[in-house]
């Protein structure tokens, strides 16, 4: 009839198995999803590049920084706090760092009752040591009040907090609850994936760059690529003359120096 023709017109969108205009059995065809060119091949050479997992991040890292004997509450704690001190800071500096901070008694309270002054002596030199004194203290006096001295388990929760940004909160939800969230995006990852153009068209800002590649990076892969990159980013595609001579994707990275 007229009237169910002219309802083809509309544009809705049907689950699978209604009717929608389209032969019993046929399915609608999908745009194929954009994916960067050689990144798979790409991707096991790195595995291959950091199968030693030597870099600074391996040993020195946040996954190393708390005290994995603490009750789980504190263990958490000490997780953020960590991630808190690496940004814009070299691992083995944020390691020495909680090493300290840990041998003063790293739970809520310890640090509520320190004072401002103590509490940047021990922190020092990690970049902006002043400024992460006064996050510190508001995220941990925040922990307390709110979370019963936790951490939240959502991002958005994380988010929240003084001086703690996507990258960490991802981090933090992989690390603390063993939840994968998004990908954490650093210097690093944010660097490498743009010189792979694993991002359609270059990011600015590491957000950008997780967005997109959240868009089409399968998710079992998410809680490993920062890994991955970090350490890659520390040893090898260095941000200022990074070593294409030595690097395994030389021949298939389309940011490489050939010699």
């Amino acid at each position: 009839p007229r009237r169910s023709r002219r309802r083809k017109s509309v544009t809705i969108a049907y689950e699978s198995g209604q009717g929608d205009g389209i032969e019993e059995g046929a399915s609608e065809p999908q745009r194929p999803r954009w994916e960067p060119r050689d990144w798979r091949q790409q991707l096991e050479r790195i595995r291959e590049m950091r199968r030693s997992r030597d870099a600074p991040v391996d040993e020195m890292g946040v996954q190393k920084c708390y005290d994995v004997s603490a009750p789980p509450q504190v263990m958490r704690y000490q997780v953020l706090l960590s991630l808190m001190l690496s940004s814009q800071t070299k691992d083995q500096v944020t390691s020495a760092a909680m090493l300290r901070l840990r041998q003063r008694g790293l739970t809520v309270d310890r640090i509520l009752q320190m004072d401002d002054a103590t509490l940047g002596q021990i922190i020092y030199p990690v970049g902006f040591w002043r400024n992460k004194v006064k996050y510190i203290k508001q995220t941990t006096a925040i922990l307390k009040q709110k979370y019963g001295g936790d951490i939240p388990r959502t991002v958005e929760e994380l988010v929240q907090l003084p001086g703690v940004g996507p990258k960490m909160a991802h981090l933090a939800m992989s690390i603390a609850w063993d939840s994968v969230s998004g990908i954490a995006v650093d210097t690093h990852v944010h660097r490498i994936t743009n010189r792979l153009k694993w991002v359609k068209k270059e990011t600015r800002y590491p957000e950008e760059t997780r967005v997109a590649l959240e868009d089409w990076l399968p998710r079992d892969l998410w809680s490993e690529i920062n890994w991955l990159l970090v350490g890659f980013g520390q040893q090898t595609c260095l941000p200022v003359n990074p070593r294409c001579n030595e690097c395994l994707n030389q021949d298939i990275c389309p940011a490489a120096k050939r010699c």
